[in-house]
């Protein structure tokens, strides 16, 4: 499965991104093969709709879920009617993504 996670550096062993439309990477990772590219959030700066446009660049990407801290309501309404799944979480990207694996979802 295709997800998307918030991040503060550009690999898996970064914090993740409390923050979603001013997170500075997102990381677009395979589930299945664990194959992940991170992209610089060109949003982060913006004076306003940071959230928006992010949400409408994540839901271009085709993934099932997203992995953030916070997400404000206009990238709330974004990412759910493009039917991706939210899940808040922190810590290291990598400890959270084997704890999902763990419990399945």
């Amino acid at each position: 499965m295709k997800i998307c996670i918030t991040s503060q550096g550009n690999d898996l062993n970064s914090e993740l991104d409390s923050r979603f439309g001013r997170c500075k990477y997102f990381i677009f990772l395979d589930t299945n093969t664990m194959q992940y590219e991170a992209v610089e959030n060109l949003w982060r700066d913006a004076q306003q709709g940071a959230g928006t446009q992010a949400g409408q660049f994540v839901a271009s990407k085709g993934v099932k879920a997203l992995i953030t801290g916070k997400i404000g309501p206009g990238a709330e309404r974004v990412i759910k009617a493009a039917g991706i799944k939210v899940l808040e979480a922190h810590g290291k990207i990598i400890d959270v993504i084997n704890k999902l694996q763990e419990e399945g979802k």
